[in-house]
Formats: structure tokens, C-alpha cells, sequence
């Protein structure tokens, strides 16, 4: 397979290429709404089939859609954190298509006047940010399923989602490269979650993009002819088929041929991409506005208080982990990957104040211990305040940090706090200086030869000391103590 090009026109082993890649995307985000976007039906996932259905859903004569409250709220939320203009007049549309998977015939959507437009999207990238501009973010229904039995020869119709509220992004081609479209997902993923507008659970459908791919010379403004690569379902197979579908054309271009706008599939069985049908334009659909549905109008009022109610956003969250917290870019990063984490974590550090040591003991040892057992942070058996009690106990080095993991490994098999477990186990740690002193001095007058051949200049026996002291407090005494001390009376006897 060829190189993908990346913007400046070199691959990535430095050959420079004739041709860079121009990327825009058509995200389709499915909304948590409990009802569908026109009508009562449940959205419920995993319903046998047909079971979410009504006389909207199937299209029966006389019936009437009536928008979902929640779908408009949820999309001028979306378009505020996407910087978006949130258009004060606008309306539905009918996307008009001959295909069993909406009875009516047609698509209720947005076309000329969508609800949000003109934002963009600040996309972190290999340690820089990225503005991708957002073109139009527009309300829809999504189609049902169709199943097609090889064996029978027929097709099947589940008609559960058809209805379901949709929130279609659309992106400026402003991408150019496979990763930095796999980065934009993210982002967006993120997002949406952060505001609870959409699980964004990629392999139940609930995000799912379109993406267009051409290539034009480097330099030249004009762009080229575009293919679409439809329905593409994981982050992984965004990346796959885009570097395909740029491996394709670059051939055929550079072997004087011409590109053929089409709809294409992505194979990720055999990680190629291959022709479905001519690529429609919006004539093709016929649009014109839905006489169902009445035009909706927008007040200022409404959309502020919409803007009230919104999370803080993951850019600016991280921003406060840096320079409120003191903690690394990476680290926060770690922590903003979902809401739930930064929540998490705060809650912990109002219990210990230490977030340095709040953040290493969530990122390592809790999440850690939750990804091996299959577990998220909404099922943790270790709870905020107890994490935070665990590190407070090793922050006032009431607990080593060995004593802590083992203190942790219970926490986390039976859900008790940790000054039970430390109590009904003796694990306190020994920090009084006289205290360790008296043992250092213990175990100087066991070891006599090994504390004359220390004293003589062997510096090599001081971790045997150290070790000795540790075997003699059984792991109790504060290494850090156990270190300096030991020097000290060494230095003392060296005169």
C-alpha cells in the first residue's frame, strides 16, 4: 500500500509525494434521548426486532411527527461547545429515497436551514492543537436495518431504529491525514459524552461517519474529484480506509487516470475499500421543506439557558488540571478522556488535597485494577472518598507506599475504607526517628562484620542494612527514614 501524503506532501518515510490528502467528514451522533426524535417510540438498544414501532415510525397515512424537546436542546448544546452560530430560524426537510428502511420514502432532516452553523473544532494533535471548521451541525431521524440472509436469499427489516434522533456533523475539508481524522473523532466522541448528549458507543452504531477523500497536487488550491466512504464504525477503520482510499487514487492519478466520484464501502476484512454506487448530489434527493413540521424559531433566552446548564468542556478542564492542579499536560489529558475521570479525581482530592498523588494512584493503580476486572469508575468497588483517604494515609506517611498497595488490594476486593483495613491489619508505619534508630542500632550489633567492612568503606552493604532494618520492622519502618538515619550513624562512626 502506498503512503498516505500529509499536508506538507511528504509520506512519512520522507519521500517526497506528488499529491496531498483533502478530508471532510460527515459524523452522525446518536442522541440519549429515551423517545425517538417525531414520535413516542422507545430507543431502548437490543429490543427484539420491531418491537420500537408506531404509525410514525411506519409511515401510516394521517400520522403526524412531532419534535422531541430534548433533540433540540441537545444539538444547540452541541453547536455552543462546537463554537458554532446557532440559527434563530430554521426548519426540517424532506430527503426524499426509494429504500425499505424508512416506510414513508423519505428522511426528515435539515437542509438549507440547519439548526447550528459556521463553528469549529480545537483537535489536539501530536502535542499541537488543530482547528477544524465545522460547517453545519442539522437535526434528523435515523433509517432502520436491513439484514440480508445469504442463505435464504431475502432480506429482513428491523425497524427499531428507524426514528431515532440524530445529530449529523459536518466538517470543513480542512483534515488531511487518515490520523488527523481519527483525531477529530476523538475529540468530537469526547465531547459529546462530556455533555451527555450521546454514549458514543461506536460499535452499537450510536457514532458512525461518512467520510469524503480526494487528492489534489500540493500547493494548488482547487480541489480534486472526491469519493465518500460510508457507514464507517470504529476510529481504526476510519484510519484503514481513509489510507486505502488515498493509496487508490494516488495510483490512479499518477498513472494518468481519472477519479470517479462515487460512494464507496470499506471491507475491514480485506482492509479495502470498494465501489457501491454513484455518488448523489442534493438534487438527487429532492429537498423541500417538511409541511408537517412548522419552522422553529430560536430566542436568545432559550439558547441562554441552554448555555447555562452546559458542563464545563474538556479543553478548558484540562486547562484548570495544568495550572490549577499542577498536574502534567499528559496526566490531564488522561483524566479529561471522560467526564466521569475528572469528576472522579476531584472528589478524591478534596479528601487528600495532594493531586499529584491523587492522579498517580487513579490513573495507575484504579484504573489499572478496573480495566483488568472489566470494570468502569460507575462500577468501582474502590470509592472517591476512600482513594482519597488511602492517599492522604500515605501523603502524612501514616502508610508506606508498599504497606498502600497491599492496604488497596483489599479496598478493592471488598469495598472497605482504608483506615479499617490498616487498623485491623497493624499496618501503621513507623516514622518516629528514636524509634528507628534504636532498630538500626539493633541490627548494626547482629551484623558485626558486614557494619566494620560499611564503616570501612564498602558503601555497597547499605542497601544490605537497609534491607535488614525493613526485614526487622516487617516493611513497617518509613524507607526514606531508614535511609537517612543509617547514613547518619554510618558518617558518625567513619569520624
Amino acid at each position: 500500500m502506498a503512503q498516505a501524503p500529509s499536508r506538507n506532501g511528504k509520506s512519512l518515510n520522507g519521500v517526497v509525494m506528488e499529491f496531498e490528502a483533502v478530508i471532510g467528514l460527515e459524523t452522525h451522533v446518536q442522541l440519549c434521548t429515551k423517545t425517538k426524535i417525531f414520535c413516542s417510540s422507545s430507543t431502548e438498544f437490543g429490543a427484539e426486532p420491531n418491537q420500537h414501532i408506531d404509525p410514525v415510525t411506519l409511515g401510516l397515512p394521517g400520522s403526524l411527527p412531532v419534535l422531541n424537546r430534548q433533540v433540540l436542546e441537545n444539538a444547540i448544546m452541541l453547536g455552543l461547545a462546537m463554537n458554532c452560530e446557532i440559527r434563530r430560524y430554521n426548519r426540517f426537510a424532506r430527503k426524499h429515497y426509494f429504500y425499505p428502511d424508512l416506510p414513508k420514502g423519505y428522511q426528515i432532516s435539515q437542509y438549507e436551514e440547519p439548526i447550528c452553523e459556521r463553528g469549529h473544532l480545537n483537535v489536539p494533535m501530536d502535542g499541537a492543537i488543530r482547528t477544524i471548521g465545522i460547517t453545519r451541525i442539522h437535526m434528523e431521524e435515523d433509517a432502520g436495518k436491513n439484514i440480508h440472509d445469504s442463505r435464504t436469499h431475502s432480506s429482513l427489516i428491523d425497524l427499531n431504529r428507524a426514528g431515532v434522533a440524530l445529530l449529523e456533523i459536518v466538517t470543513q475539508p480542512d483534515l488531511r491525514s487518515p490520523a488527523e481524522a481519527s483525531a477529530y473523532l476523538r475529540t468530537l466522541r469526547q465531547i459529546v459524552r462530556f455533555l451527555g448528549v450521546s454514549d458514543g458507543n461506536m460499535e452499537e452504531g450510536s457514532l458512525r461517519c461518512d467520510a469524503n477523500i480526494s487528492l489534489r497536487p500540493v500547493g494548488q488550491v482547487k480541489f480534486g474529484t472526491r469519493t465518500e466512504i460510508k457507514n464507517l464504525n470504529s476510529f481504526k477503520f476510519v484510519e484503514r480506509a481513509l489510507e486505502y482510499e488515498i493509496a487508490r487514487q494516488m495510483s490512479l492519478l499518477k498513472s494518468g487516470k481519472s477519479i470517479v466520484q462515487e460512494t464507496m464501502l470499506f471491507d475491514s476484512a480485506t482492509g479495502a475499500t470498494r465501489s457501491l454506487r454513484s455518488k448523489e448530489e442534493s438534487a438527487d434527493y429532492r429537498y423541500f421543506p417538511d409541511p408537517d413540521l412548522p419552522p422553529l424559531v430560536i430566542e436568545e433566552a432559550y439558547i441562554r439557558s441552554i448555555q447555562e446548564r452546559m458542563p464545563t468542556l474538556p479543553e478548558q478542564r484540562s486547562k484548570e488540571l495544568v495550572d490549577g492542579y499542577g498536574l502534567t499536560a499528559y496526566d490531564a489529558q488522561v483524566l479529561t478522556v471522560e467526564r466521569m475521570n475528572i469528576d472522579f479525581f476531584e472528589e478524591v482530592f478534596k479528601v487528600c488535597q495532594n493531586a499529584k498523588l491523587a492522579c498517580s494512584w487513579l490513573t495507575s493503580e484504579l484504573f489499572g485494577a478496573l480495566n483488568t476486572a472489566g470494570l468502569d469508575l460507575k462500577r468501582s468497588p474502590v470509592s472517591a472518598r476512600n482513594l482519597g483517604e488511602l492517599v492522604k494515609l500515605i501523603d502524612s506517611e501514616a502508610i508506606s507506599g508498599k504497606m498502600a498497595k497491599t492496604v488497596f488490594e483489599e479496598m478493592f476486593a471488598t469495598g472497605k475504607a482504608p483506615g479499617e483495613i490498616v487498623a485491623a491489619r497493624g499496618l501503621k508505619q513507623l516514622t518516629n526517628d528514636d524509634d528507628i534508630a534504636k532498630v538500626v542500632e539493633s541490627v548494626f550489633a547482629n551484623n558485626a562484620k558486614q557494619l566494620a567492612d560499611y564503616v570501612g568503606g564498602n558503601d555497597r552493604l547499605h542497601a544490605f542494612f537497609v534491607g535488614q532494618v525493613m526485614k526487622s520492622t516487617q516493611g513497617t519502618a518509613n524507607p526514606k527514614k531508614v535511609n537517612d538515619i543509617i547514613l547518619s550513624l554510618i558518617k558518625k562512626r567513619r569520624g
